[in-house]
């Protein structure tokens, strides 16, 4: 990801916010047989408070990857949505895109059986925790045998980042009531509405004004 210093984002608590909201990652890496990407939910790692992350691949994506043995590539995709240029009112302009992405390199650490279940549970409790009647991963109907097994089939990683590569492209660029025009739109029930869009925008834009007091 090209960067550019109006876009930069490297504030490590604003990268964690998005790596939390936002867990559904791309891993890609480069192999004897070219490129290859995977889709999976990861999540940053509990004892650390820096951009370490943890999660897992299904067997055979490990070999496939090479994990443990060379350098991947992790991309988190934050809110993003198409600006259209007759916001910007009666000037020339072109439409452009909107969006936060943070790309973490390194090579992972692949993990013992242990703290693979250990990963896993989070994951679960992560996500299922969230429902009305959870079902986690050690409540029957299942039970132990049937846990270990599914976690056979898994392999765990941590992944420290060598390289972080972290924009927030959110029309820093743009004066203020040119911003606000925007936020107003994508916040309207219009053909490229998106309220998530308009508050990444806002905050990104009230930590700008407080950055310049």
């Amino acid at each position: 990801m090209r960067q550019n210093p109006s876009f930069t984002l490297a504030d490590i608590a604003e990268i964690r916010r998005v790596i939390e909201a936002n867990p559904w990652a791309t891993i890609m890496s480069s192999g004897p047989d070219g490129l290859v990407a995977s889709h999976y939910a990861v999540l940053l790692d509990d004892d650390r408070d820096d951009l370490t992350i943890v999660g897992h691949v299904g067997r055979p994506d490990d070999q496939i990857h090479g994990m443990g043995e060379r350098e991947m590539l992790v991309v988190f995709q934050g809110p993003h949505g198409y600006i259209s240029p007759g916001w910007y009112g009666d000037v020339q302009a072109v439409p452009t895109w909107n969006y936060t992405a943070v790309h973490l390199s390194g090579t992972p650490e692949i993990l013992g059986d242990q703290e693979n279940l250990e990963i896993l549970d989070r994951l679960v409790e992560r996500f299922e925790g969230r429902m009305p009647g959870p079902r986690l991963m050690w409540e029957r109907p299942n039970d132990e045998g049937f846990v270990k097994r599914l976690a056979a089939g898994t392999v765990g990683f941590r992944l420290s980042p060598t390289r972080v590569v972290a924009k927030r492209k959110l029309s820093q660029n743009k004066p203020a009531d040119t911003v606000e025009t925007i936020i107003a739109e994508l916040e309207a029930d219009g053909p490229y509405g998106q309220p998530e869009l308009a508050s990444e925008m806002r905050r990104a834009h009230d930590a700008l004004a407080e950055a310049r007091r």
